[in-house]
């Protein structure tokens, strides 16, 4: 049965073979220190479970002291810009067709595991979603290198053809991302280290004594803007999660008011997600994508991304919570 595991081990390999080619990439002046941190991120997904809390922890600090000393940035193209404004000319809107190959397979494969008794046996359906998720990525990397057919060639000084183009431009794009990349897992595991240490049930005291929340609407509106704020505070939605869940979402919404679990665990993330549109803390979705595109006005706290951003998240925070209000009570 394809479980979670499999999906550690494809992950462990592309980050073996980014830590490979950043290695080998000498326009890179820190690429023994990039292919380190690369290599550390492998070595986690491919035997975390055997290192242990300690070796985890370990390694967790030797990221961080990588990413602090800076992995520098190789200039060793994967392809021309003439190479990619021809391949877009030729193939025009068709081009989206392999981006949307991925939640295409995403989506059929949860239901065929949800609906089909074969399905249950391949796939555990405990992660179906993110299973099939990722065999959407793999399936779409091959009808791109069927239909588009790669043939770049690499700036090595010999002229050889480059190969591996999938894995190599995931590599120059991981880079262009750098240490940023891996903030969601980190910012999610914070989440969880809060949990454990009690942060959940303290916040949760907290709104118990200072907000009025004797109304369904009153402990939806606090669940919700919580959500958002501690996102905006944190930096990722996974990291808030567990601690506004605790104090608020479960003992609350859920069990005192009788809310639907999924309801209000999906809009809950979902008010999160809009905290994420607002803060300069989600690095890797609000300043790394400015500085990469060279915005003009790209300086955090507030930069033009963010006040972009906010007028859309604002309003959609509202309809959470009255999204939330209406839909959490109906089953009970």
């Amino acid at each position: 049965m394809i479980g979670l595991p499999h999906i550690y081990l494809v992950g462990g390999v592309f980050f073996a073979a980014t830590a490979w080619f950043s290695g080998r990439d000498a326009t890179n002046r820190h690429r023994r220190r990039a292919a380190a941190f690369w290599g550390l991120l492998a070595v986690s997904f491919l035997a975390g479970d055997r290192l242990g809390d300690l070796g985890n922890g370990v390694l967790v600090l030797g990221l961080v002291v990588l990413a602090t000393l800076g992995l520098g940035h190789g200039t060793r193209p994967t392809s021309t810009p003439e190479d990619r404004r021809a391949s877009a000319q030729r193939h025009g809107d068709r081009l989206f067709v392999v981006a949307l190959v991925i939640p295409a397979v995403a989506f059929a494969g949860t239901l065929a595991v949800k609906h089909t008794p074969w399905g249950a046996r391949l796939i555990d359906p405990g992660q179906a979603t993110l299973v099939c998720l990722v065999f959407g990525v793999i399936l779409a990397i091959l009808v791109a290198q069927l239909w588009l057919r790669p043939d770049f060639r690499a700036s090595q000084g010999n002229g050889a053809r480059e190969h591996l183009v999938p894995l190599r431009e995931g590599r120059r794009l991981l880079e262009s991302v750098g240490w940023a990349a891996i903030l969601p897992q980190m910012l999610a595991s914070l989440g969880i280290v809060f949990l454990a240490s009690g942060v959940g049930t303290q916040v949760g005291r907290l709104f118990a004594e200072h907000l009025p929340l004797d109304s369904r609407f009153m402990a939806v509106a606090a669940y919700c803007l919580g959500m958002a704020l501690f996102t905006v505070l944190m930096g990722n939605a996974f990291a808030a999660f567990p601690v506004m869940t605790a104090a608020v979402g479960l003992p609350v919404v859920v069990q005192r008011f009788g809310g639907s679990p999924a309801v209000v665990c999906a809009i809950g993330m979902l008010s999160g997600f809009c905290g994420t549109l607002m803060t300069p803390m989600a690095a890797n979705f609000n300043i790394v994508p400015a500085n990469l595109l060279e915005l003009p006005d790209r300086n955090a706290p507030f930069n033009a991304v963010i006040r972009t951003q906010a007028p859309t998240a604002l309003p959609l925070l509202t309809v959470n919570v009255f999204l939330m209000w209406w839909l959490a009570f109906r089953w009970e």
